[in-house]
């Protein structure tokens, strides 16, 4: 996901920078992860408006996002790279071993085809893999942090942001967060 600037051809253009949306890949999205939220154009729920100057927008798929990682010890494959309307951060379908497919947080340095596993004892540290944070060495940057035991990833999940493993006490972990 690099940033691409354009030649300075009008005033508006000087300053103008974009994302690079080469990595993504152009197969369809997977039908059984999407959902449609209904638009509220800054209505409640009697269609009284509350937020003014709201208009209704581009109808978006919400896309269900695997925050939990609880498919431990199975063995998954990045399939696709895709954008997210709802997020500013690339998704990623990864296939498991066993014919499931879900959505995952891209992480920097993941891409189609690599092999990816979350896992409650330690796994090899690698770009997509998942585990407790007491299995990580320090110095490690991390992203998609659980505050509560499998409640899902909570903390640092912005595209470009991470957290670093700063130390250990006992079971208790210090991050360094963004």
């Amino acid at each position: 996901m690099a940033i691409k600037s354009y030649r300075p051809t009008s005033p508006s253009r000087r300053f103008y920078t974009n994302v690079d949306s080469t990595d993504i890949t152009s197969k369809p999205s997977v039908r059984s992860l999407l959902v449609r939220i209904p638009a509220a154009a800054g209505r409640n729920n009697n269609g009284r408006i509350t937020s003014r100057h709201k208009e209704a927008g581009a109808k978006k798929l919400y896309r269900i996002i695997d925050f939990k990682r609880n498919k431990f010890g199975v063995p998954g494959t990045v399939s696709t790279v895709e954008y997210d309307p709802y997020r500013n951060c690339r998704i990623a379908l990864v296939t498991y071993a066993d014919g499931d497919k879900r959505y995952i947080l891209l992480p920097k340095g993941l891409n189609v085809g690599d092999a990816v596993i979350s896992d409650e004892s330690g796994v090899d540290i690698k770009p997509g893999n998942a585990m407790k944070l007491m299995n990580i060495p320090v110095g490690t940057s991390v992203h998609n942090i659980e505050l509560k035991v499998g409640k899902g990833g909570q903390m640092v999940r912005s595209a470009g942001t991470s957290a670093q493993i700063m130390g250990r006490d006992g079971k208790y972990v210090s991050l360094r967060m963004p």
